[in-house]
């Protein structure tokens, strides 16, 4: 399939963490217009938002995608929808979170969809498997790679998830 690069991140911090993820991915494989590439390392990441909220796993997808960014965005919604998220508070506990962190370098300014994703920067949960997975990439404003960005946060509370057998 033609398309255009896109870069994904993966949450979960409700339930089955790890079942989640592999749910959403195995919906995003299905998704007509998509395909799936790479897939960073898994980190478990101390929460941001709310107390109360258990521990994170994180990840970030990178694909290739014949739907527009809107379209994606919403394809990414249902996804979460159809996996039980529940948008009732702002940064609470999801069963699974999917956020178009880029699209093809584009840079986007819409009402719900803005590309690069605005809080990429902030985010060690975001910027570490990110850097792990594409290490060059380049924020399309900035000019700054992933590793760049990363090395200048905090990367204490991300660590690489080892699953309990």
């Amino acid at each position: 399939m033609e398309g255009t690069r896109v870069l994904i991140a993966l949450g979960s911090n409700l339930g089955d963490r790890a079942g989640f993820l592999l749910a959403g991915l195995a919906r995003l494989s299905a998704l007509k217009g998509f395909a799936p590439g790479r897939l960073s390392l898994v980190y478990e990441t101390e929460p941001v938002g709310p107390a109360g909220q258990g521990p994170y796993l994180n990840a970030v997808l990178e694909g290739e995608s014949a739907l527009a960014p809107r379209a994606l965005l919403d394809a990414l919604l249902a996804i979460e929808r159809a996996l039980g998220r529940v948008r009732d508070h702002r940064w609470g506990p999801r069963t699974l979170d999917l956020d178009l962190l880029d699209y093809g370098g584009q840079v986007l300014r819409e009402p719900g969809l803005e590309l690069p994703h605005p809080r990429l920067l902030e985010r060690a949960f975001v910027l570490v498997p990110l850097a792990d997975l594409q290490p060059d990439w380049r924020h399309p404003t900035l000019k700054r790679s992933a590793r760049e960005l990363l090395a200048q946060l905090n990367t204490a509370g991300v660590r690489p998830w080892r699953p309990r057998y």
